[in-house]
């Protein structure tokens, strides 16, 4: 397996797991008012039911966030490379390897750190559709493009 297929088996395992937990908790959060619903009444019992489906909402968000990324990695091909920096590139700038995905958190795979970032973001922007040797200026951060795999 390859640097790049290691990258995204593990932010994929990642974003999977995360969508996973969520669901979990959605529906352990839906049976206990369920079960909460059979027991109780008066105010008490309201506010703890109002307060189980704020939480649910919040889960719902972040489980729809969570199958958004999973949705945008689906359509990544680990396997191919290309000359400019698209969806799914991994690229070495500064030293850094920043892979063009989704924004998640800092990984390490075989002692060495990646970030991926969203072709959305500030520097994801600038990396989007440049050559090896691209320079250009962030924040005061001079960057030179030094590798797409």
């Amino acid at each position: 397996m390859t640097f790049k297929e290691k990258i995204y088996s593990h932010y994929t395992q990642m974003v999977q797991d995360r969508i996973d937990v969520f669901r979990d908790m959605i529906s352990n959060l839906t049976e206990d008012s369920k079960n909460d619903a059979k027991g109780s009444a008066g105010d008490k019992h309201e506010t703890a039911l109002s307060m189980m489906h704020i939480e649910q909402e919040k889960l719902t968000t972040k489980l729809k966030e969570a199958i958004e990324q999973k949705a945008i990695l689906d359509k990544i091909d680990p396997l191919k490379t290309t000359e400019n920096i698209v969806l799914g590139s991994l690229v070495k700038a500064n030293g850094i390897y920043l892979y063009v995905s989704v924004a998640l958190p800092k990984i390490t795979i075989d002692g060495i750190n990646v970030i991926a970032l969203s072709p959305q973001s500030p520097l994801g922007n600038h990396l989007m559709g440049n050559k090896v040797g691209f320079q250009f200026e962030i924040n005061k951060t001079h960057y030179t493009i030094e590798e797409i795999s």
